[in-house]
């Protein structure tokens, strides 16, 4: 005879309850429960602050370059387009005539855009603006021998070989 305690079958449906008496173990661990809250809401919080500073600092440095890149072109641009109108200040137009763009020596001889610029009122004094990168241009501000001031733009064209700024136009 056993002297275990009488348990009736399990009823489809109906959740036994747990094994009477002291020193029956249950049939599965139970999870731990003391600290689990601060330890899931710790890990939370650690992995947020590393996800921002790596996304600050990727943001930040991304911001960084796109300043030195923007600095860069408008130098490039500022230092093509000064000696462009510094030759034609001094009316060296065959020099003036070289920095062209290509597309513009294509369209106008050398000996035209020297007869054009000799016609041309001489330019005393400039002062070269900042380059718009959505223009692809250079605000130039010129005084004529006359004393005149003229507000004109110069348009840029980036060569394709060479990567370099070329003036294409100085007009207004």
């Amino acid at each position: 005879m056993s002297t275990a305690p009488y348990v009736p079958p399990p009823v489809p449906g109906h959740v036994p309850p747990p094994p009477h008496g002291p020193g029956v173990h249950p049939p599965f661990p139970a999870p731990p429960v003391e600290g689990k809250g601060r330890r899931i809401g710790l890990g939370f919080g650690v992995g947020g602050g590393v996800l921002l500073l790596v996304c600050g600092g990727g943001g930040a440095a991304l911001y960084g370059l796109g300043l030195a890149a923007d600095d860069a072109l408008n130098e490039q641009a500022t230092v093509v387009v000064s000696r462009y109108v510094e030759a034609v200040q001094d009316r060296e137009f065959g020099k003036a005539y070289r920095q062209l763009c290509q597309d513009t020596r294509d369209e106008i001889s050398e000996a035209e855009y020297t007869s054009e610029m000799a016609a041309s009122q001489q330019i005393t004094s400039y002062q070269v603006g900042d380059f718009n990168s959505l223009t692809f241009s250079v605000p130039v501000r010129v005084t004529y021998s006359d004393g005149d001031v003229g507000d004109l733009r110069a348009r840029i064209e980036q060569n394709t070989s060479t990567a370099e700024f070329e003036v294409c136009e100085l007009g207004e």
